[in-house]
C-alpha cells in the first residue's frame, strides 16, 4: 500500500512526539491524516501544522480505553477524510516503580492496572474497533485492505528495575503480533510491530544535557538517541512493504539496556 495514494491513516498519540512525527511524516508522503490524542490542544497544533504544509488532516480527541470515545473518533474521520485503511497505534504512558518500596510496602495495584490499561488494553481496544471496520474494504493490490501498527519498547525485552507494568504492557503488545497478523491474514490486513529504543522525545527533552548524553554512550551506533524522523521514516516503509507481516522490528541501535 503506498502513502502517495492518499489512503487516509489514523495515529493515535499523535499530539506529540513520536507520534506527531509520524502524522507529519505519513502527511508529506500523501497521505490524509487523522491525529489522535487525548491532549486535545496538541491534536489540534499538529493538524493545523499539517493542512499548513497543504496536507490534509483532522484532529480528533481519542481516549483509547473508552470505547465510546474510539468509535466517535473512526466515525468523525471517515466522514471528513474517507475510510482509513492504516492504523500507527503509539498513545501509551510510562510509570516507574518497584514492586516493593523502600518502606517495605507493596506498590498500589492501580499502578499496575493504570499502565496496562493504557498501552496494553488500549492500544487492543482501538485496534479491534478499527479491524472491524478496514475488513470490509474493497481489497487492493496484494488483495491488502489495510495495516496495523503497533509501538512497544524494547523494554519488553530487557525491562528495567522498577518497570514491571511498562515492561508487561509493551510485552503484551509484542505476544499480540503474530496472532493478531494470522487472525486478519484472511481479509487481507497486515500486523507489525515497532520496538523502539531510546529516542529523543519530548519526556526525554526534559532530561538533563548530560542524562542525555550518558544515555547515548551507551547506544552502541550510532551514538546518539534516536530521531523521531527515523521511527516515523520506519513507519511508513512498513505501510509500503506488503511483504512485512506478523513482525517484531527494534529501532535501537544495538542498544541492551541494563538493570537501571
Amino acid at each position: 500500500m503506498q502513502l502517495s495514494a492518499g489512503h487516509t491513516a489514523l495515529v493515535t498519540g499523535a499530539g506529540s512526539g513520536l507520534g506527531a512525527a509520524v502524522a507529519r511524516e505519513f502527511a508529506r508522503l500523501g497521505a490524509k491524516v487523522a491525529v489522535l490524542d487525548v491532549n486535545e490542544a496538541g491534536a489540534h497544533a499538529v493538524a493545523a501544522e499539517i493542512v499548513a504544509a497543504g496536507g490534509a488532516a483532522l484532529a480528533c480527541r481519542c481516549d483509547i480505553t473508552d470505547s465510546a470515545s474510539v468509535s466517535a473518533a473512526l466515525d468523525a474521520v471517515e466522514a471528513a477524510l474517507g475510510p482509513a485503511r492504516v492504523l500507527m497505534n503509539v498513545a501509551g504512558i510510562g510509570g516507574a516503580k518497584r514492586i516493593v518500596g523502600k518502606d517495605g510496602s507493596a506498590s498500589p495495584l492501580e499502578d499496575f492496572e493504570r499502565v496496562i490499561k493504557v498501552n496494553l488494553i488500549g492500544t487492543y481496544n482501538i485496534t479491534r474497533l478499527f479491524a472491524a471496520r478496514v475488513v470490509t474494504l474493497d481489497p487492493l493490490e496484494d488483495n491488502e485492505r489495510g495495516v496495523i501498527m503497533n509501538t512497544a519498547s524494547v523494554a519488553a525485552y530487557d525491562g528495567q528495575i522498577g518497570q514491571e507494568a511498562y515492561a508487561a504492557s509493551k510485552g503484551g503488545l509484542v505476544g499480540l503480533t503474530l496472532p493478531l497478523a494470522r487472525d486478519l491474514a484472511q481479509f487481507g490486513v497486515r500486523v507489525v510491530t515497532v520496538a523502539p529504543g531510546l529516542f529523543l522525545t519530548p519526556l526525554m527533552h526534559q532530561l538533563p544535557a548530560a542524562v542525555q548524553a550518558s544515555l547515548a554512550e551507551g547506544i552502541p551506533f550510532p551514538k546518539r538517541l534516536g530521531k523521531p524522523e527515523e521511527f516515523a521514516s520506519l513507519a511508513a516503509h512498513i505501510v509500503g512493504n506488503v511483504h512485512l507481516n506478523g513482525e517484531v522490528i527494534r529501532l535501537d541501535g544495538a542498544v541492551r539496556l541494563a538493570p537501571r
